[in-house]
Protein backbone atom coordinates (compact mmCIF):
# COMPACT_ATOMS: atom_id res chain seq x y z
CA UNK A 1 0.00 0.00 0.00
CA UNK A 2 1.18 3.43 -0.49
CA UNK A 3 -0.96 6.67 -0.18
CA UNK A 4 -4.23 4.82 -0.15
CA UNK A 5 -4.80 1.09 0.15
CA UNK A 6 -5.36 0.92 -3.73
CA UNK A 7 -2.03 1.10 -4.56
CA UNK A 8 -0.16 -1.85 -4.33
CA UNK A 9 -1.13 -5.68 -4.93
CA UNK A 10 -5.22 -6.24 -6.05
CA UNK A 11 -6.46 -7.21 -3.56
CA UNK A 12 -10.40 -8.58 -2.68
CA UNK A 13 -11.78 -5.57 -3.94
CA UNK A 14 -8.85 -2.86 -4.92
CA UNK A 15 -7.42 -2.51 -7.99
CA UNK A 16 -3.98 -2.35 -6.75
CA UNK A 17 -0.98 -0.18 -9.02
CA UNK A 18 -3.17 1.18 -12.21
CA UNK A 19 -1.73 3.36 -15.00
CA UNK A 20 -2.09 6.78 -14.20
CA UNK A 21 -4.31 7.35 -17.92
CA UNK A 22 -6.90 4.77 -16.78
CA UNK A 23 -8.54 7.64 -14.85
CA UNK A 24 -8.61 9.51 -17.74
CA UNK A 25 -9.31 7.04 -19.95
CA UNK A 26 -12.53 6.56 -18.08
CA UNK A 27 -13.74 9.86 -17.46
CA UNK A 28 -13.65 10.53 -21.28
CA UNK A 29 -15.10 6.96 -22.49
CA UNK A 30 -17.42 5.60 -19.87
CA UNK A 31 -18.38 9.83 -18.37
CA UNK A 32 -16.94 8.09 -15.17
CA UNK A 33 -16.81 10.92 -12.65
CA UNK A 34 -14.08 10.98 -9.66
CA UNK A 35 -16.48 9.33 -7.14
CA UNK A 36 -17.85 6.54 -9.43
CA UNK A 37 -13.99 6.24 -10.32
CA UNK A 38 -12.96 5.74 -6.54
CA UNK A 39 -15.62 3.69 -5.92
CA UNK A 40 -14.95 1.41 -8.28
CA UNK A 41 -10.59 1.19 -7.79
CA UNK A 42 -11.72 0.64 -3.74
CA UNK A 43 -14.96 -1.63 -3.69
CA UNK A 44 -15.33 -3.41 -7.54
CA UNK A 45 -11.83 -4.11 -8.47
CA UNK A 46 -9.08 -6.50 -8.17
CA UNK A 47 -10.18 -10.71 -7.46
CA UNK A 48 -13.68 -9.17 -7.47
CA UNK A 49 -13.43 -6.98 -10.59
CA UNK A 50 -11.14 -9.73 -12.58
CA UNK A 51 -13.38 -12.99 -11.09
CA UNK A 52 -17.19 -11.20 -11.62
CA UNK A 53 -18.27 -13.77 -9.16
CA UNK A 54 -16.00 -13.23 -5.43
CA UNK A 55 -13.18 -11.33 -3.91
CA UNK A 56 -12.46 -13.85 -1.61
CA UNK A 57 -9.76 -15.99 -2.61
CA UNK A 58 -11.46 -19.49 -1.20
CA UNK A 59 -14.13 -19.10 -2.98
CA UNK A 60 -12.00 -18.46 -6.42
CA UNK A 61 -9.80 -21.12 -5.94
CA UNK A 62 -12.84 -23.55 -5.65
CA UNK A 63 -14.34 -22.23 -8.66
CA UNK A 64 -10.82 -21.69 -11.07
CA UNK A 65 -11.51 -25.52 -12.69
CA UNK A 66 -14.91 -24.31 -14.28
CA UNK A 67 -14.65 -20.48 -14.17
CA UNK A 68 -11.80 -18.69 -16.31
CA UNK A 69 -12.39 -15.07 -14.27
CA UNK A 70 -11.56 -17.34 -11.23
CA UNK A 71 -8.93 -18.67 -12.70
CA UNK A 72 -7.68 -15.21 -14.12
CA UNK A 73 -7.92 -13.08 -10.97
CA UNK A 74 -6.17 -16.00 -8.98
CA UNK A 75 -3.18 -16.01 -11.29
CA UNK A 76 -2.99 -12.55 -11.49
CA UNK A 77 -3.14 -11.90 -7.82
CA UNK A 78 0.19 -14.62 -8.27
CA UNK A 79 1.51 -12.79 -10.89
CA UNK A 80 1.55 -9.45 -9.23
CA UNK A 81 2.66 -10.76 -5.25
CA UNK A 82 5.86 -12.74 -7.24
CA UNK A 83 6.33 -9.39 -9.02
CA UNK A 84 6.53 -7.61 -6.05
CA UNK A 85 8.60 -10.01 -4.10
CA UNK A 86 11.08 -9.59 -6.92
CA UNK A 87 11.37 -6.23 -6.90
CA UNK A 88 11.71 -5.79 -3.35
CA UNK A 89 14.44 -8.65 -3.61
CA UNK A 90 16.46 -6.13 -5.99
CA UNK A 91 16.41 -2.98 -4.13
CA UNK A 92 17.39 -4.83 -0.92
CA UNK A 93 20.19 -7.27 -2.60
CA UNK A 94 18.59 -10.63 -1.94
CA UNK A 95 16.15 -12.16 0.85
CA UNK A 96 17.51 -13.95 3.76
CA UNK A 97 13.58 -14.69 4.74
CA UNK A 98 10.29 -14.37 3.38
CA UNK A 99 7.26 -14.50 5.62
CA UNK A 100 3.60 -14.97 4.35
CA UNK A 101 1.11 -14.07 6.26
CA UNK A 102 -2.49 -12.67 6.83
CA UNK A 103 -5.58 -14.58 5.64
CA UNK A 104 -4.23 -15.93 2.30
CA UNK A 105 -0.91 -16.26 3.31
CA UNK A 106 -1.85 -17.86 6.51
CA UNK A 107 -4.36 -20.10 4.94
CA UNK A 108 -3.84 -20.93 0.95
CA UNK A 109 -0.76 -23.49 0.51
CA UNK A 110 -1.90 -23.38 -3.06
CA UNK A 111 -1.33 -19.59 -3.58
CA UNK A 112 2.05 -19.79 -1.48
CA UNK A 113 3.31 -22.24 -3.43
CA UNK A 114 2.18 -20.47 -7.10
CA UNK A 115 3.88 -17.58 -5.95
CA UNK A 116 7.27 -19.44 -4.87
CA UNK A 117 7.05 -21.09 -7.95
CA UNK A 118 8.55 -18.44 -9.79
CA UNK A 119 11.21 -17.45 -7.21
CA UNK A 120 13.60 -19.89 -7.39
CA UNK A 121 16.32 -17.82 -8.99
CA UNK A 122 15.86 -16.14 -5.47
CA UNK A 123 17.21 -19.16 -3.91
CA UNK A 124 13.50 -19.75 -2.67
CA UNK A 125 12.50 -23.93 -2.43
CA UNK A 126 9.45 -24.77 -1.60
CA UNK A 127 8.62 -28.43 0.98
CA UNK A 128 5.44 -29.26 -0.52
CA UNK A 129 5.11 -31.55 2.82
CA UNK A 130 5.69 -28.22 4.91
CA UNK A 131 3.92 -25.82 2.94
CA UNK A 132 0.66 -27.99 2.58
CA UNK A 133 0.80 -28.74 6.52
CA UNK A 134 0.98 -25.15 7.59
CA UNK A 135 4.58 -25.64 9.18
CA UNK A 136 5.64 -22.83 10.27
CA UNK A 137 8.57 -22.85 8.11
CA UNK A 138 7.90 -24.49 4.00
CA UNK A 139 11.14 -24.48 2.63
CA UNK A 140 13.48 -27.61 2.27
CA UNK A 141 16.40 -28.14 4.49
CA UNK A 142 18.74 -26.16 3.05
CA UNK A 143 16.96 -23.59 1.39
CA UNK A 144 18.85 -20.47 0.40
CA UNK A 145 15.92 -18.30 1.72
CA UNK A 146 13.85 -19.37 4.51
CA UNK A 147 10.05 -18.93 4.01
CA UNK A 148 7.86 -18.62 7.09
CA UNK A 149 3.95 -18.71 7.61
CA UNK A 150 3.66 -16.36 10.59
CA UNK A 151 -0.04 -16.30 12.34
CA UNK A 152 -1.33 -12.77 12.65
CA UNK A 153 -3.71 -10.98 14.49
CA UNK A 154 -4.01 -7.93 12.68
CA UNK A 155 -7.43 -6.81 14.45
CA UNK A 156 -5.86 -7.37 17.96
CA UNK A 157 -2.98 -5.21 16.93
CA UNK A 158 -5.33 -2.70 15.84
CA UNK A 159 -7.12 -2.65 19.20
CA UNK A 160 -3.62 -2.44 20.80
CA UNK A 161 -2.15 0.61 18.71
CA UNK A 162 -5.73 2.41 19.40
CA UNK A 163 -5.82 2.17 22.94
CA UNK A 164 -1.69 2.61 23.38
CA UNK A 165 -2.98 5.97 21.17
CA UNK A 166 -5.86 6.80 23.84
CA UNK A 167 -3.66 6.15 26.67
CA UNK A 168 -1.25 8.62 25.18
CA UNK A 169 -3.97 11.67 24.15
CA UNK A 170 -5.61 11.09 27.80
CA UNK A 171 -2.22 11.41 29.33
CA UNK A 172 -0.91 14.80 27.10
CA UNK A 173 -4.57 16.70 27.92
CA UNK A 174 -3.86 16.14 31.55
Amino acid sequence: MALTPTAGVPMGTRSGDLDPGVSAYLFRSEGMNLEQFYEMVTTHSGLLGVSDSSADVRDLLAQESSDIRAAEAIALFCYQVRKWIGAYAAVLGGLDTLVFSGGIGENAALIRSRICAGLGFLGIELDATRNNAQAPVITRAGSAVTVRVIRTDEEMQIARAVTTLLADTKESTR
